[in-house]
This record gives structure tokens, sequence and C-alpha cells, in this order.
């Protein structure tokens, strides 16, 4: 049921750890800009990324990924989303952590396969033909419901549509008229009926329409009349991912059963891949579909183990196969699985073929810059000395402990009546919030009193 909230309330708002970042923040000729578009500093890595994007527009990103390396908070997760906001809006972003690909009740190759085939968008593309119009009049026809006579049930309907150059009244049956009222079509509503199968579409409702009913209040969509002909071709353009084709083709077969209790979240079968695949690329032949090559983005890579690894370099050669991103903060470290300590903890054979992006840690000035962005972001503000008392604990601490510092300081200013956080409040939460640094130390003090 619509709610009506009056304007100026509170609301619930999210503001998430990378909402700020609209793109890699490059001039026209791949220039990094020192502050754009959300971004901050890593002028190398954000140009390199740039490449990455041309590459990937121009197709030559086929059996490759990218690693970005770099330590803890430097920006790793944000050129990833950047590189995705860059190749466009519809472009499917999917962001994994390597742990989870352990919790899932699945193999751990299914649950790659999976995030891979949900970053992979498809655009399908279909022309119909369609009766569109405003209704101008519309008549229902009752029956006596045939196990239950004192019941009635539409039958069938007469309606008028009209656009401004056409008038047509049509007789439709019994499911089309279920759906009108359904859908709740009444006269001054614009719709369109699918020649071939019937469905209803309510696109919003024309104003000043005679017999028309109109309120103060009310959660219409207001278009202008339709003009032309009633019956006409309209493009409908969906677009899914081929992990939801994978999902709808499992089901239709069968595979996927509620019989047996089993969620949609299973293990598909490489059979039912291989004929999506196949259906897909026959669209996509015919001019009907579009492959959208999205990210698959995997954080903490050096969690996963060999036949992670062995897996993903075997997709890379996929031909439906969307941009692996990797990152990881480690430098010299065991492979999961074996005896064997390489760069990062992953195989030299998948290393070469990974375009490697180094981030580094940021300067004073670019945290200064950073919580700027973020305070901006989450509505808190800072005083001067507030901002470089944050900057300097971004520089002895971490930038993500100054960015965490933000919020219960502003929590404290506002129960002391203030808009706005002073560095007395800065220095008051951090000391009832400590950095890892102050924590290791802690334990380290009190070593014996801790379990073992």
């Amino acid at each position: 049921m619509p709610t009506i909230v009056e304007s100026g309330g509170k609301r619930f708002e999210r503001i998430g750890a990378h909402s700020h970042i609209k793109g890699l923040g490059l001039t026209p000729e791949g220039k990094a800009l020192p502050s754009a578009d959300g971004m901050v500093g890593q002028i190398e890595a954000r140009e390199a990324a740039g490449l990455v994007v041309e590459m990937i527009k121009e197709g030559r990103m086929a059996g490759r990924g990218i690693l970005l390396v770099g330590p803890p908070g430097t920006g790793k997760t944000a050129i990833a989303i950047a590189i995705a906001k860059e190749l466009g809006e519809d472009t499917p972003f999917v962001s994994l952590s390597a742990s989870e690909v352990y919790s899932a009740e699945m193999k751990k190759t299914e649950v790659l396969m999976q995030a891979m085939r949900k970053a992979i968008g498809v655009r399908i593309r279909e022309i119909r033909k369609v009766y569109e119009g405003v209704v101008k009049n519309m008549k229902v026809a009752f029956r006596r419901h045939p196990y239950n006579p004192y019941y009635k049930i539409p039958s069938s309907a007469k309606i008028t549509l009209a656009t401004r150059d056409e008038e047509k009244t049509f007789s439709v049956d019994r499911d089309i008229t279920l759906e009108l009222l359904n859908k709740g079509v009444g006269i001054g509503d614009v719709i369109w009926i699918d020649s071939e199968t019937g469905r209803v579409t309510k696109i919003g409702k024309v104003r000043g329409f005679e017999k028309a009913k109109y309120y103060d209040l009310e959660t219409e969509v207001y278009v202008e009349m339709p003009k032309g002909p009633i019956l006409k071709e309209k493009e409908f353009i969906h677009t899914v991912t081929l992990h939801d084709l994978d999902v709808g083709m499992a089901s239709r077969r069968g595979i996927i059963s509620i019989f047996f209790g089993m969620p949609t979240e299973r293990e598909i079968s490489p059979e039912v891949r291989r004929e999506v695949d196949e259906e897909v690329k026959k669209l996509v032949d015919e001019g009907r579909a579009e492959i959208i090559p999205g990210v698959l983005f995997i954080d903490d890579a050096h969690m996963l183990d060999i036949e992670c690894f062995a897996f993903l370099g075997r997709a890379m050669e996929s031909e439906l196969a969307p941009i692996i991103i990797l990152a990881t903060n480690r430098g010299i470290t065991r492979i999961r699985g074996t005896d064997v300590e390489s760069p990062h903890g992953m195989p030299l054979d998948l290393l070469d073929r990974l375009l490697i992006i180094r981030t580094k840690q940021y300067t004073r000035d670019e945290i200064r810059e950073i919580l700027k962005i973020r305070s901006k972001a989450t509505k808190i503000k800072l005083t001067k000395e507030a901002l470089e008392k944050l900057t300097e604990i971004g520089v002895e601490t971490s930038l993500r402990y100054a960015v965490q510092l933000m919020e219960p300081a502003w929590e404290r200013a506002r129960v002391l009546k203030r808009d706005y956080v002073d560095v007395e409040d800065i220095e008051y939460v951090r000391k009832l919030f400590v950095d890892v640094k102050e924590s290791s130390k802690y334990a380290r003090d009190f070593e014996k009193q801790f379990l073992r």
C-alpha cells in the first residue's frame, strides 16, 4: 500500500564506503587529475586502469585479468569500482571476497562460476506488435462462477483505445480482461497490449481526460497522449545476466526442482550453461542481443587455493568471460593448498596472465582531501582544526582508522547540541576507539591475562 511521507522528514540513508566513486577521474588524454570523480591520488594506478578500460572497450583483454597490489587502505577496491563505472552505468559489477568461496554450500569452482556468470550481462532487444492508446471507455462482462453460482467472475470486456490520430474499440477475452483488472486499468490510462501474448503494460495516465478520475494526492505517472496508429511495433529491451538465464533454463528442464527441496542457489550443470551460451550466441548473431562484459572483483585473492587459481586461469580463456580483477595486500606468501611460496600467494603461471597495477600509501595532502570527500558524502561538518587532527591521525595510523573516527565524533557533537565536529570530539573518541597498533600493544602488555 502506498504511503505518503511529508517532505523534509527523516529518511533512512546509508552511505557506502565507496558510494562517492563516479569514475577514474581522468582527462580525455588519459591523465589522472589530482582529485576528480571521488578519486584522490594513486596517479599511476588510475592511469593504468584508464588504459585497461580502453583495452576492454576495444576487445583487447581476452585471456587476461588485472591484479591490484598494495598495502591495506590504498584504494584497490575504489579503483575496481571506478573501472566498472567507466565502462558504463549498466555494466554488471560483482564483488566477492575470497573467503566467501569457502562459506557457500557449493563447490568452490561453482561459486566462482556463478559469480562470473552474474558479471556478464545480456541486453536482449525484442520487436513486438502492441496495441497502444489511452483508455477512452471500458465495459467488463461478468458470468456466474461454474462452481459457485453466487459468485461472478469476468468473462470478457470491450475496450476503446484512442491516440491523437485514431480510435478503435476491441473485444478482449477473459485472460486480457483479468490483466486489465489486476493492473487497475481505468479511463485515462495509457496502456500497451501485446498482440501475441495479451500481456498488458500500464504506462501512465493522461491529464485532463474526459471521465477519468483524478486525485489531489496519487501515485500515478502522467504521460503525453500517444500519437499515430493504435497497432504499432515497439522495441522492448530486457537486460539479464547469464546466471539469470542459467537458473531459468535449469528450472524449465526440471534440474532445479521444488519437489526435492532444492533452492535456486544450487549447482548448475555444464550442459545447461552450454545450452544457454548457444542460445545467447544465436541471438547475438541475429542482432537481437548484445553481450555486456562486466567486472568480477575478488578481494583478498591470496585466500584462494591452488584449485581456484587453476579454475580462474582456465576461465579467462573462455569466450564468455567477464573482466576479472583480483586484489591483495600480501607480499611473498604461501600459495594456499601447497607448500610453495610465491609473490602475493599466487601461482606464477597465473601471474603471467595478469596486468599488475600497484597502489601506494597516500600522502598527507591526499589523506586530507579524502577526508574532505568523505565528510561531504556523509554530511559531517568538520572544523579546520578537526580536519587537520584527522589528517594527522591518518598519517600516524591509517586512513581507514581516521575515516572510522568521523561517525562517533559526529555522534558526540550531536549529544553536545553542535552541528559540527571539533578537534575535542576527535580526541575524545580516539581515546575510546583504539587503532590496530594500540590494540596490539594492549594484547602484548596483558598477554598473560588473555585466553590462549
